[in-house]
């Protein structure tokens, strides 16, 4: 079966000894679509916008070491015998979470040095990074990476996906789950979800948004990491990602509760640098 079945060919180009392919173009396409996102409704929110292309331009190459690092960290046995690998992230091996830490890293000490509100520039980008993990996800599918489990040609064929994606789960033999597609919906359906919250923001508190991102991407997260085959595992029967989905969802509730008895949600906007709330606003 698997001679008469051909998987998709991850290399979308050769140009001589240079091959490229489709997992980093499918990354960048995500990326650019969330920069452009971010600019526009940036824009909307009174952020600068080279403001916002200053943070990106420390935020993105960040990230990405981020997200290999703490692949590499945890698959340390395997880079430790093969050092020069750990640079060839063309062939897969980055973990989303690592990227996302060392992104919010750059962005909380960024947007301290340039005296803007934080929560504001997360509320922004996290639609548009979500969405972006949801392209993202199919560079996993051409790939062949980042799936579960074995099942049936039966059951594959019962969720009505598209013959090409039917072909590309029969990996070493044998249909796989597709945790890949599962997350990518997961990430879209949120994707949907921040943008409904996002046009009514009079409702929530800044950095609500956000925490809304955090929640749902967890959510989904740890019930799929649990279906997949190549998981990054914390002494050997832990699954870092499930577990550091279930704090995330624990400290993003907490906060949400938190902020609201605190300081009750109140929209709040920038004229340049500075913040102003509603009540002041109508005054000046």
């Amino acid at each position: 079966m698997t001679n008469l079945i051909q998987a998709l060919n991850p290399t979308a180009l050769r140009l001589g000894p240079l091959h490229i392919q489709w997992y980093g173009i499918i990354i960048t396409a995500g990326v650019l679509i969330a920069v452009y996102m971010s600019l526009r409704e940036g824009a909307r929110r009174n952020i600068s916008g080279d403001d916002l292309m200053d943070l990106i331009f420390w935020m993105l190459p960040l990230s990405l070491v981020g997200a290999r690092l703490y692949y590499v960290i945890f698959e340390w046995d395997y880079y430790r015998a093969h050092p020069a690998d750990i640079i060839k992230i063309w062939n897969g091996g980055i973990a989303i979470y690592g990227g996302l830490i060392a992104a919010l890293i750059v962005l909380l000490i960024f947007c301290a040095k340039r005296f803007i509100p934080a929560w504001l520039v997360l509320d922004v980008i996290a639609p548009t990074v979500i969405l972006a993990q949801a392209i993202g996800r199919w560079g996993n599918f051409m790939n062949q990476e980042a799936y579960g489990a074995k099942t049936t040609l039966r059951f594959l064929q019962s969720l009505h996906l598209p013959n090409f994606v039917i072909k590309q789960m029969l990996i070493d033999g044998a249909y796989r789950q597709p945790t890949f597609l599962y997350e990518s919906v997961w990430s879209l359906l949120g994707f949907i979800l921040l943008i409904a919250l996002r046009h009514r923001h009079h409702l929530f508190k800044q950095g609500e948004i956000f925490l809304s991102y955090v929640i749902w991407y967890a959510i989904g997260r740890s019930v799929v990491e649990g279906m997949r085959t190549d998981s990054l595992y914390l002494f050997g029967s832990i699954r870092v990602s499930q577990a550091l989905s279930l704090v995330l969802i624990v400290v993003g509730i907490v906060l949400i509760i938190v902020r609201r008895r605190l300081d009750p949600p109140i929209e709040w906007y920038l004229d340049g640098n500075t913040l102003f709330g509603p009540a002041k606003s109508k005054k000046e």
